[in-house]
């Protein structure tokens, strides 16, 4: 009789099944819409559910078209198209053709583009590159004035963003700026010094001014629990009146002038101009990019700015983990107003060369927007700071070649605010949304793709 094998070792001798890439996604498939087994098919698949399974095809691709940054710059590019109309809505000629609009309507089309294309281009050449320069330097003069522009606007705009990421709303970088001015003005016209001694003493005044500033809220806020939005908004207001004193009294009051201005810095405490006196950038953007690099290792390199991302996500989980929630308050808001401080220092000692008590104009205001078109990430928020910088250097050139207000970069800046803070509205009228859902393969039931899967 022949040997009979026992079914156990029939096991062990045959050879293992293999199944297809198809079979194995199929059966991947079944299981998550089943949950292993533990339920019945769902009436729609898994996969028809949300496009495709994790590691499909297109979800790098949709992942990369719906992510914040991208959103961001769609949002830029959708601000700019209805800013585009507004620019056409003022003038003349779209005016005159919208008479005969039915009879002709390519003219009135052409008109609102040229229009549009007009005032960009402008704003264009007045903040980028000019190509009607009579020189090289000339034509790139522009970009060097957009750099100065947004050197306050990217450091402000970085203590705005760690604020934000730490969970808290930094609307002071205004006050914070007025008070690092102050000190670092003081320093500059009062103390006469060597130079890098002096320098470095007028940058290390607006910063520790910047930083009391911004401490003093995180420590109302840690000990008081009064709440930061409305002690910044009050020392915006408190720092800005102190100025305007200041600048009335004798230790601050230019000698002979009656206006409210100080006097001039010494040489030795001005910031050096990086590209020569032709231009007026100065070493202010290179200690905003220092400044950038130092954010980002903060936040994603170090303790403390774990401990603030942990704070900003949750403060009652951070406590229970043993974060000092109080202690991580005070850093974080001194830190941003250091980086505040740091714009202050720019404008008197790079930019203007003297205190005015228009020294913060409104870039710790603008700072709030930079650091929201940055996602309040130190690189979107340097990005964005070029971005504004570029709407302020060329909005002057836009209306002398234009004839377009100025105003309409407002307008802009604004919409694009608004479309930050929207972002499924940014991704509605691109087609981006991430959640629209696939229809099920015709002819393919989900009791045919069960069948088919446990084949």
């Amino acid at each position: 009789m022949p040997e009979e094998r026992h079914p156990k070792h029939a096991d062990q001798h045959a050879k293992p099944h293999r199944t297809t890439p198809a079979a194995d996604e199929t059966a991947a498939e079944v299981a998550v819409d089943t949950a292993g087994g533990a339920m019945s098919p769902s009436a729609v698949p898994a996969s028809a559910q949300s496009g495709q399974l994790p590691g499909g095809p297109d979800t790098l691709v949709r992942k990369i078209f719906t992510g914040s940054g991208v959103v961001s710059v769609l949002a830029v590019l959708l601000a700019l198209v209805l800013g585009g109309l507004l620019i056409a809505a003022t003038d003349q000629r779209v005016s005159a053709t919208a008479g005969y609009l039915f009879a002709r309507p390519t003219d009135f089309l052409s008109a609102v583009w040229d229009a549009a294309t007009r005032s960009y281009v402008a704003l264009f050449q007045g903040s980028v590159f000019n190509p009607r320069g009579a020189s090289l330097a000339v034509r790139f003069a522009p970009l060097m004035d957009t750099l100065t522009i947004a050197t306050p606007l990217i450091t402000a705009g970085l203590g705005v963003a760690l604020a934000f990421r730490a969970g808290l709303f930094n609307i002071g970088a205004q006050g914070q700026i007025i008070i690092a001015g102050i000190l670092a003005a003081w320093v500059g016209f009062a103390l006469h010094l060597p130079l890098v001694l002096h320098l470095l003493l007028v940058l290390v005044a607006g910063i520790v001014g910047g930083a009391l500033w911004g401490g003093l809220v995180g420590l109302l806020k840690a000990r008081t629990g009064a709440h930061e939005v409305i002690l910044t908004i009050m020392f915006n207001y408190i720092a800005l009146y102190f100025l305007r004193y200041l600048l009335n009294t004798p230790a601050f009051q230019r000698p002979g002038e009656s206006n409210p201005i100080s006097p001039i810095l010494d040489p030795t405490a001005i910031y050096p101009q990086i590209f020569g006196s032709q231009y007026r950038l100065h070493l202010g953007f290179v200690l905003a990019i220092a400044a950038t690099i130092l954010v980002w290792w903060l936040l994603n390199r170090s303790t403390v700015g774990f401990e603030f991302r942990a704070v900003g996500a949750n403060p009652k989980a951070a406590l229970t983990a043993g974060i000092n929630v109080s202690r991580s308050t005070i850093l974080v808001m001194a830190i941003a107003g250091a980086l505040a401080g740091m714009s202050g220092v720019a404008q008197v000692a790079g930019t203007e060369k003297v205190l005015t008590d228009g020294v913060a104009a409104t870039y710790g205001f603008d700072a709030i927007t930079v650091a929201l078109l940055g996602r309040s990430t130190p690189w979107g928020t340097f990005a964005a700071g070029l971005l504004f910088g570029a709407f302020r250097a060329g909005a002057v050139q836009m209306q002398i070649q234009t004839g377009t207000p100025i105003d309409i970069v407002l307008v802009v800046q604004s919409l694009i605010v608004l479309f930050i803070a929207a972002p499924p509205l940014v991704r509605a009228v691109f087609g981006l949304n991430p959640r629209r859902k696939k229809p099920a393969k015709a002819g393919k039931t989900p009791q045919a793709a069960t069948t088919g899967g446990a084949a």
